[in-house]
């Protein structure tokens, strides 16, 4: 790797002479330190302090700490979470970060008393399509239309590009790529995921840890406008039950390994330096705590010598640790654990345990020694502030032409035509109508992690300087092809259009935000614009914005053309090029599109509507056989309702024990249940629950149906919670625990996790526990459903 800081460092002031943590204090930065990789390492460890080293595997988030802790503490790294932005202000333009990235890099780099070595501090960020935590970035589509795209290439130069708009900011180090090989579509994260493929996925995932840190090997490796990379998470994100985000993978261990763990191997080789665990347990163990995994097959078989980061608070969810306290995580295989808020009860508490014994002394030096040669190979113990590098402070790459254009290249090759009647392409000389209320936001396009966390349409074109809408897109080409569009986003007109375009599709989420328990689309406002035009004999192309594959049946009978659109970004000129017949039509299924609408994992052609590798040249208009459109998810009003709106159904009583709780309210038995406000007001209940407590519903005469039950965990079960239904009684710990902290979800119990449905339920809890309710409902599910949490 060259000196790549030089050419920023060359004709420093003074002042920016400070001194290197990997040098002898009063040594200025550019003089570099030629010695071996392992010696020089050996010597900064030999001169730790206990406290200093254990700062090293302390990443705390921006929003948590002052440059003061960063003085006082010398954290090893820091993170800025999907929410955070430099000064609490999460909208900060550019100059912001690096201001930012120069305050906390001097704080980290003041003389040490005692002669203790200066060793500079990183930062890092998840910029997952785009550095698009930052006002102005380039926004690339997300994993899943790469992976349709199916150009490692184009993935390679979009990791170049972020690398540059990330170190331009004055940000060392990006959480990506996510290689999880998503086998669940109703997973939250499943548009992270490249494809259910193990092997495209690993192909794509290598590619962008070379764009991002430049070719294993070559001068340009992790050299100027390059960044640290990560694959994550390790492993088994994918493949849980249900998609639950963060629950349960089970099964055959070396089954598991060969679709989850492969991506790995290829990330290796390409040299990335980062991993991350997964939050994910894999049979019945969090991956934070799993030596055997973590140690045993990421290290001794897969050879990898980098450094393991953990995951938000991941460490807590090991058995027997908390947020602060959690020596199994770093003596399982972690070596950096993202703390975002308790780092200074988890440094203590790190701290303690090294000098009592708990952890030995070689596995922490062995850790510190992992972060440290990390940062010696990215060039970071010899550089300069942010600001004073090689590209630092130079804005202008932040969605630069080149980089806009770059993206609107992968738009269009992402995008998947699933039928077309011969609507398209568009042409000159037509009237075309443009519908759908996300045709014109960039925000529902892009998707999650962009701006913040979930994303979502709420953030105005406004927020996205520079880039373009689908109908911005649509616009351009129809006055560049001699057409006439007009945006309609509730589809009315007054002159009759030759052709519509409806735009429509999942609104924005990220995480557990985004589980589903199956694959229908709630918001049928798509539906409705495209029978509406088809009940008007008016041709209408679907473009739909989705994070995985999902049940469309009754939208492509409805539609002439349909275009599987994914989660575009910042480019919707690219979605135009390919409506326009400007850039043919290329991308290719990476996940199979399912027939029903359960949601039940498909991984194959038997089941699918269409197969991976599935999609249409502009040229091929062979027709589309009509849909069946039948499904048990569907609102048809076969649904009973047991607790809706803040009321009970009919025939059915809530009790504590042996007592009534009329209408789901009041206190009995070590129950405390009260109204409160989730869609209106008190339309939900909050469920306090004493230590030995239950909580039964039942209904009087015959039951029938599933059941369907949507519920949230306010803080984790402090003992076994047990859930009694019919003749069986489950033990649902597992499951509540993973649902704490993560908003509304769904519970559906099935005959395929219970014998007998009967007519009651009871949840009982052996410790203090809180539960909120929103609804519950038994309806007739599609045969084959299983229970999901």
């Amino acid at each position: 790797m060259r000196a790549w800081w030089l050419a920023g460092a060359a004709g420093l002031a003074l002042s920016g002479c400070v001194t290197s943590g990997a040098v002898d204090q009063g040594t200025p930065i550019a003089a570099h330190d030629d010695r071996s990789e392992d010696a020089r390492v050996a010597d900064l460890l030999a001169r730790m302090s206990v406290e200093r080293k254990v700062a090293q595997l302390i990443q705390p988030q921006i929003n948590s700490f002052t440059a003061e802790d960063m003085r006082r503490y010398r954290f090893g790294s820091y993170l800025n979470g999907g929410n955070g932005g430099p000064y609490g202000e999460e909208f900060a333009p550019a100059s912001e970060w690096l201001r930012l990235a120069d305050e906390m890099w001097e704080a980290s780099t003041a003389p040490m008393p005692g002669g203790e070595p200066v060793i500079p501090t990183m930062w890092g960020t998840d910029a997952v399509h785009g550095h698009t935590n930052v006002v102005g970035a380039t926004i690339f589509p997300h994993n899943i239309g790469l992976g349709a795209a199916g150009d490692a290439d184009l993935v390679r130069r979009i990791g170049e590009a972020t690398a540059a708009e990330i170190a331009a900011t004055g940000i060392d180090w990006n959480f990506s790529p996510t290689v999880a090989v998503a086998r669940d579509d109703r997973w939250g994260r499943t548009y992270e995921s490249y494809s259910e493929n193990p092997e495209l996925t690993a192909r794509m995932g290598a590619a962008l840890v070379e764009g991002l840190q430049g070719r294993k090997g070559s001068e340009e490796f992790l050299g100027a406008g390059h960044v640290i990379s990560t694959a994550k998470h390790f492993f088994g994100d994918g493949g849980t039950e249900g998609g639950v985000d963060q629950g349960d993978v089970n099964g055959d261990i070396d089954e598991l390994i060969a679709i989850h763990a492969a991506p790995y191997p290829a990330a290796i080789a390409a040299g990335v330096q980062s991993i991350m665990a997964s939050f994910n347990s894999v049979n019945g163990r969090k991956m934070h705590g799993n030596g055997p995994l973590l140690t045993g097959l990421l290290r001794e078989r897969m050879g990898f010598d980098g450094v393991v980061v953990g995951d938000w608070n991941g460490h807590g969810q090991i058995a027997g640790c908390t947020d602060a306290n959690c020596p199994q995580a770093l003596l399982a295989g972690l070596d950096i654990y993202m703390v975002p808020d308790d780092w200074r009860g988890l440094m203590e508490s790190l701290t303690a345990q090294v000098r009592d014994g708990t952890i030995p002394m070689a596995r922490l030096d062995e850790a510190v020694r992992r972060v440290l040669r990390m940062k010696m190979r990215a060039g970071l113990l010899d550089a300069p502030r942010p600001s004073a590098r090689a590209i630092g402070g130079d804005y202008a790459l932040l969605g630069s032409a080149d980089h806009r254009a770059l993206a609107r290249e992968a738009v269009a090759k992402s995008q998947v035509l699933l039928k077309n009647d011969g609507t398209l392409p568009l042409r000159g000389g037509q009237t075309i109508l443009v519908s759908g209320v996300a045709a014109d936001s960039i925000g529902q396009a892009a998707g999650g992690w962009t701006l913040t966390w979930q994303g979502g349409r709420e953030l105005t074109n406004d927020y996205f300087p520079g880039a373009t809408s689908i109908w911005s897109g649509i616009r351009q080409a129809s006055e560049a092809a001699g057409a006439t569009a007009t945006l309609s986003p509730d589809g009315s007109f007054t002159t009759r259009p030759d052709v519509a375009v409806v735009v429509f599709g999942e609104e924005p989420y990220a995480e557990f935000a985004g589980d589903r328990t199956n694959l229908v689309l709630s918001d049928e406002e798509g539906l409705k614009l495209l029978r509406k035009f088809e009940a008007d004999g008016i041709p209408a192309v679907a473009v739909f914005l989705s994070g995985r594959p999902m049940w469309m049946n009754r939208e492509l009978n409805a539609a002439d053309a349909f275009v599987a659109s994914w989660l575009p970004g910042g480019e919707g000129a690219g979605v135009a090029d390919i409506l326009f017949g400007r850039s043919p039509a290329s991308g290719r299924l990476s996940f199979s599109w399912p027939e029903q609408c359960g949601g039940a994992p498909l991984n194959s052609a038997e089941g699918a509507l269409f197969p991976v590798g599935f999609g249409r040249a502009l040229g091929d208009t062979s027709p589309l056989a009509r849909l069946d459109e039948t499904c048990g998810f569907l609102a048809d009003g076969s649904a009973v309702e047991w607790f809706v709106n803040g009321r009970l159904g009919a025939n059915v009583a809530a009790s504590a024990g042996t007592t009534d709780l009329p209408n789901l309210r009041g206190q009995a038995g070590g129950i405390v249940a009260r109204g409160i406000d989730n869609q209106r007001q008190e339309d939900a209940r909050e469920i306090a629950f004493a230590p030995g407590a239950e909580l039964t519903l039942r209904q009087s005469g015959a039951g029938a149906g599933a059941y369907r039950i949507s519920y949230a965990i306010e803080g984790r079960p402090t003992a076994p919670v047990t859930l009694r239904i019919g003749g069986s009684e489950l033990d649902i710990t597992p499951q509540i625990e993973n649902a704490s902290g993560k908003s509304w979800r769904e519970m559906i119990l099935t005959e395929e996790c219970v014998a007998e449905l009967g007519d009651s339920v009871t949840i009982a809890s052996d410790g203090a526990l809180t539960m909120r309710i929103a609804k519950i409902t038994r309806q007739d599910l599609p045969e084959g459903t299983k229970c999901s949490f």
